[in-house]
């Protein structure tokens, strides 16, 4: 089976020759050809520049036997369009200068075509694609309209929301128009993804953990389906619907959308299984620090996850979050290549 062909079928539960393995945030700065890109461009040139983002996302590929790339961007410019603030503070990461606190700041937000404000990364997506000349298939990715509006309102990160919390609870209007704005325009970002080339898509719901499943099915459920189904509309790119946190969230993650559900280390894949049901496709869920153990352990700790869904149709592998930083090089290639050893499949029926 060529290696283009195994991420792709996994996402549609079809048979698979290994299972499939591809890490969040494979390209960056555990990577010393990333960290010597970084001393000569900021963030957010790298971002910005086609040629530049190019070369990131491909470095990993050049050095692993991966199963997908994904292009090399990050979810907050979608927010500059929109008519936010967004710098990099060094030690602080993300800063919105003029975060989103009231219903004018709501109404003031654009909602721009995506080839209007991020044909960045749409440029990148069709070089890397040339580039990759059917090598891997490449997935794009957005935000999802939580996370997002948390960035947003918080300014950057945020330990327990309380700002976009007490927005969501005490000025519901302002807050469902928020999420309208952040889903069409989530939507259309990824469904352009998809038409400049990325095989598959994922969207990230990084803080949803933060919230209830009540409150998850009231005032976000609505907005991550409404972005899926206009990614997903007059395609059949498969879409990664992916959150932290999300045990106690999965069946309605599972209802918001996606071919694909990504989950965290928080919740053993066999119970996300049980949950989910076999009719979805799964990814995940290695804990990422488990990457700074001793090679065996991670070995160890790998095959108890792919054990625990051996006959299970869609499974990809993948951390349960990022690569951290300073993350040993030969623990992330010894994972990948165990990864497609341990589950390496004499002949399938195709």
């Amino acid at each position: 089976m060529p290696q283009t062909d195994r991420f792709l079928r996994a996402c549609r539960q079809e048979p698979v020759d290994a299972t499939p393995i591809w890490l969040m945030r494979q390209a960056g700065r555990y990577m010393a050809e990333y960290r010597a890109l970084r001393e000569r461009y900021s963030i957010l040139d790298l971002i910005r520049t086609p040629d530049l983002a190019t070369e990131v996302t491909l470095q990993p590929i050049r050095a692993f036997n991966l199963d997908a790339a994904i292009i090399f961007a990050d979810i907050l410019p979608i927010l500059v369009g929109m008519g936010l603030d967004l710098k990099f503070v060094k030690g602080d990461g993300p800063v919105i200068g003029n975060p989103v606190r009231t219903a004018t700041d709501v109404d003031q937000l654009a909602t721009p075509a995506p080839e209007e404000t991020l044909a960045f990364t749409l440029q990148a997506i069709r070089q890397v694609k040339s580039e990759l000349a059917g090598q891997v298939p490449l997935i794009g990715f957005s935000g999802a309209p939580f996370t997002l509006a948390s960035y947003a309102i918080e300014g950057g990160s945020s330990r327990n929301y309380v700002t976009t919390k007490t927005l969501m609870y005490e000025h519901p209007g302002t807050w469902h128009k928020l999420m309208a704005k952040l889903a069409t325009v989530i939507g259309h970002y990824l469904k352009a993804q998809a038409e400049a080339g990325a095989d598959a898509l994922q969207m990230f719901d990084s803080w949803v953990g933060a919230l209830s499943p009540a409150d998850y099915q009231a005032y976000v459920m609505p907005y991550s389906q409404h972005a899926i189904q206009i990614a997903k509309s007059d395609s059949n790119t498969p879409l990664i619907h992916f959150g932290t946190g999300t045990a106690g969230l999965l069946p309605l993650l599972k209802q918001a959308g996606g071919d694909v559900i990504g989950v965290d280390w928080r919740i053993d894949l066999a119970a996300a299984d049980r949950q989910l049901g076999r009719d979805i496709a799964l990814q995940g869920n290695l804990d990422p620090i488990v990457l700074f153990a001793p090679i065996p352990e991670i070995k160890k700790q790998a095959a108890n996850i792919l054990d625990m869904v051996k006959d299970r149709p869609g499974h990809i592998f993948n951390l349960g979050h990022g690569i951290h930083k300073n993350t040993p090089v030969d623990h992330v290639a010894a994972l990948i290549d165990f990864v497609h050893e341990y589950t390496a499949k004499d002949s399938i029926s195709l």
